[in-house]
């Protein structure tokens, strides 16, 4: 998981011109438009051409693949507003913070993953597949989350909750249709959750192993853990380099190096990864 996702975050660097810029305003407008037409389309005809279906997308109708990123995810206009309104907050934050590459990255990959699965699984299911991107969206509530678990977001635009505590609302709602749904549908929360372990599995190991340490006292000591790395750094060309992406205070003198505390030695970080980055343990 951990190579994984270093692996994101040095394609992310390395190619920034990657991925689609404000993907989740297109995602919305998407489901803005379906919706619409859905409902002045009676016969539901319209709706009938983007459901997955396995049988149909092997004869040529490919971009049902797709199209389930459209469908709403709600009938009810307040709630398909409300709905579409913490996708966009929820997304164009991770896209700011992460890069607009590791953005696509992410939702894209979660979209690759619920299709895959939706094929497989229509291929011994006969007829239409009821798949959104519904649970794929919730995802990002646990990405953000993880990132921003402290900060307070209005439930229903006027009742302050903290991230943390929506997510794991969030988690209950993933419980439930997983619980509750029909097979295969119900299994694409489990597909999400993959999705967003993806990512984040390494925090989760990172948390648990800093939790250890921090039970055992076995703080680092930074003042001896500085000392070693001006040793080892003294004949290099740099001062500081990114332990994330790799960029030194001589290829960018502009940009800002810091020093994580919560890392057992001692890595400097440059100011896009002081804050989002695998701790080391070792």
């Amino acid at each position: 998981m951990k190579t994984f996702r270093r692996a994101v975050d040095r394609f992310s660097f390395t190619h920034p011109n990657f991925g689609i810029k404000n993907l989740m305003l297109y995602v919305i407008i998407g489901n803005v438009l379906v919706y619409i037409i859905s409902m002045m389309d009676t016969t539901g005809t319209f709706m009938y051409y983007l459901y997955f279906n396995s049988s149909l997308i092997l004869k040529g109708q490919i971009w049902r693949l797709i199209a389930f990123v459209f469908i709403p995810t709600s009938s009810g206009l307040l709630w398909f507003a409300i709905s579409l309104y913490f996708y966009y907050f929820i997304g164009s934050t991770l896209e700011k913070y992460w890069g607009t590459a590791k953005f696509t990255i992410f939702y894209l990959c979660g979209v690759l993953c619920t299709m895959i699965y939706a094929f497989v699984a229509g291929l011994f299911t006969p007829g239409y597949l009821a798949i959104n991107a519904y649970y794929l969206n919730l995802s990002m509530f646990f990405a953000f989350a993880m990132l921003f678990p402290e900060t307070r977001v209005l439930l229903f635009f006027f009742i302050p909750v903290k991230m943390k505590w929506l997510a794991i609302a969030d988690a209950v709602l993933f419980v439930i249709g997983i619980v509750t749904g029909t097979f295969p549908v119900n299994l694409l929360p489990i597909i999400a959750i993959a999705n967003f372990l993806l990512f984040f599995a390494g925090d989760f190991i990172d948390m648990f192993k800093t939790t250890r340490l921090g039970n055992s006292r076995q703080a680092v000591n930074f003042r001896k853990a500085s000392k070693k790395a001006q040793r080892e750094t003294a004949d290099a060309p740099y001062r500081h380099k990114c332990a994330v992406c790799g960029r030194t205070d001589t290829e960018y003198p502009d940009l800002e190096f810091r020093y994580c505390s919560k890392c057992a030695g001692y890595h400097c970080f440059c100011i896009d990864h002081i804050n989002h980055h695998i701790h080391f343990t070792e």
